[in-house]
């Protein structure tokens, strides 16, 4: 199809979806609150819906009231329901498909339910949403001339009890329309193969016979992938063998750490970065201009946001507030309910807003990857900022990290210890060192005053892991793949000691 037809049928898309996207920009209390009673409505007459009597329910007041924040481990035993085949439990229409997660704090894997709703509503409408506004921002974009290069998770589709689980991907892969796989590469069935490493050279090997013009996945991964076609094909400058690639759209964890190697890999001033916030739960957030770091909440896509202030989180002070409550650059837990029947869930991220008009956010890190043992509320948006910078300054390059608490024992003052796994080690490790932690003082007041004197901590640990440490780590816990993250922050030990072992073997 020739690109300006292309680009008029996008841009009258862009057109009618824009004039939604007005009201919930001019109205966005109005729009989220009446989305609250239409869930409530459709979904009166489940199991849930009856047991917290939904139908009357007529305002956020008494809905708040009477339904409960919860967990996944909440939800656990309806959930685990629905895939043995039961309906109208926690939503209306019989869910189909499970997006299985693993997370990075469980080993227990949890299985989100994905309604058809949501997957229509949410996910797809993303999608769209997506590509509209990158073609708004960029007319003379030639995305269609080429194809997607999509890296999804690793693990198949199993079906059981007439319901079917797997990687949120591999559910959307499996269900998108025909044109939508006829713009994409890898395959379906390369792209559904259940070993990662198999599949990651099938990968290489089917798209560098493309014609790329787009980049969609997990940093982390997608750098995984990126430098095994550049290993296979001598190339170290990607466009050599995509010279029409023009955008990566990028998601699921922070993406200042990854930038300078890309930029390495992809050394051109025009070629983009669309950052979008999506999950197994649901699609959130999309950057909405070009060279921005502030994502659009996307306030019509079937979910009801709630959010819960940090500084009370798990107190016994914490508050719930609706969005016409939030204050720009707090930090937020984020519950939603869902179009797939997810009633005041606590997602597990948090958020910063940095502005609410309109209302645009930040992912800031997540709900139990922080350190706080000594009270210096170490985030990983702080740790991301603080390394980057120390890596900039001391001309290194970092590929993966971890932290945790050494606890204070006797007269011993308490310290951070952190492994890092470099690309480009820093000459000068000691320097390296205390560049961090003068970094992680000036992006984070309550840790420079701990750290003041050594009054509460000593300075950080840091080891240099081996080559492929994370990589091992992922692999013995079976998590290879385009959905699995590193634990970053952790208030425990745990990771610390299981990766310090991990460390010293070959």
């Amino acid at each position: 199809m020739p690109i300006p037809i292309v680009n008029s049928i996008a841009s009258w898309f862009l057109k009618k979806r824009f004039h939604q996207i007005e009201l919930f920009l001019k109205y966005p209390v109005e729009v989220q609150e009446e989305l609250l009673f239409q869930l409530l409505q459709k979904a009166k007459n489940t199991e849930v819906g009856k047991a917290y009597d939904f139908a009357s329910i007529n305002n956020y007041k008494s809905f708040a009231e009477r339904v409960p924040v919860t967990t996944y481990e909440d939800q656990e035993a309806q959930i685990e329901r629905a895939r043995r085949g039961e309906s109208n439990i926690f939503w209306p229409t019989p869910i189909k498909w499970f997006a299985k997660s693993s997370g990075t704090t469980n080993a227990k894997s949890k299985f989100i339910p994905v309604s058809q709703d949501s997957l229509e509503d949410c996910h797809y409408a993303a999608s769209k949403d997506l590509l509209c506004i990158y073609f708004h921002n960029n007319p003379e974009s030639q995305l269609f001339v080429g194809k997607s290069l999509r890296l999804g998770g690793s693990k198949e589709l199993y079906k059981e009890n007439g319901t079917a689980f797997g990687d949120l991907s591999a559910i959307l892969i499996d269900n998108m329309p025909f044109w939508a796989e006829f713009s994409s590469t890898p395959s379906n069935e390369v792209s559904l193969m259940a070993d990662w490493e198999t599949k990651m050279q099938a990968i290489v090997d089917e798209t560098i016979k493309e014609k790329v013009s787009s980049l969609a996945g997990v940093p982390s991964w997608m750098l995984v992938l990126l430098n095994n076609v550049a290993e296979t094909t001598g190339k170290e400058n990607l466009f050599d063998i995509w010279p029409g690639l023009e955008v990566y759209f990028h998601g699921g964890v922070n993406f200042d750490p990854y930038i300078d190697q890309y930029r390495k890999l992809l050394p051109r001033d025009d070629f983009k970065y669309y950052e979008i916030y999506n999950a197994s739960e649901g699609f959130f957030a999309i950057q909405d201009h070009n060279n921005s770091k502030e994502l659009l909440l996307m306030l019509d896509y079937g979910i009801f946001y709630e959010f819960i202030p940090m500084d009370t989180y798990g107190t016994a002070k914490q508050k719930v507030i609706p969005l016409s409550e939030v204050e720009v650059g707090k930090n937020y837990a984020i519950i939603i309910t869902t179009n797939a029947g997810l009633w005041r869930y606590k997602v597990g991220d948090t958020v910063r807003f940095t502005s609410i008009s309109p209302y645009r956010i930040r992912v800031s890190g997540r709900t139990k990857h922080h350190i706080n043992v000594f009270g210096e509320e170490l985030i990983i948006e702080n740790a991301d900022a603080a390394l980057r910078k120390t890596a900039g300054i001391t001309h290194s390059e970092i590929l993966d990290y971890t932290a945790g608490p050494i606890f204070m024992e006797g007269k011993e003052k308490g310290a951070h210890e952190w492994i890092i796994e470099f690309k480009t080690p820093p000459k000068d490790f000691k320097n390296f060192k205390e560049v961090l932690d003068r970094s992680l003082q000036e992006v984070n007041s309550d840790y420079e005053a701990k750290r003041f004197n050594n009054t509460t901590l000593n300075p950080p640990i840091v080891h240099p892991g081996r080559e492929n440490l994370f990589y091992d780590w992922l692999k013995a816990h079976g998590k290879l793949g385009g959905q699995h993250k590193i634990p970053r922050l952790s208030n425990s030990r745990d990771f610390v000691e299981e990766l310090l072992k991990l460390n010293q073997s070959p």
